[in-house]
């Protein structure tokens, strides 16, 4: 099969299935590393206890970029 074919193919399938394409694909590219993958969940596992404790307070990322434009413009 060709390119330009399955590329037809697949923008005709439902959005779901061509997510699920994208996905396999990009995996496909860039594999998971599950050391990294671990260790990020860690990451926002405690990033999320510290906003749910009130020992962190979220940020909009409306503010963060109101913040970024101010500095730098």
């Amino acid at each position: 099969m060709k390119t330009e074919d399955l590329l037809r193919e697949i923008e005709s399938l439902p959005v779901e299935e061509r997510a699920r394409v994208a996905d396999s694909v990009l995996k496909s590219l860039n594999p998971p590393e599950s050391e990294i993958d671990k260790k990020w969940a860690e990451v926002a596992k405690r990033r999320l206890e510290e906003i749910k404790s009130g020992a962190v307070k979220p940020v909009s990322g409306e503010e963060v970029f109101e913040e970024v434009w101010k500095r730098f413009s």
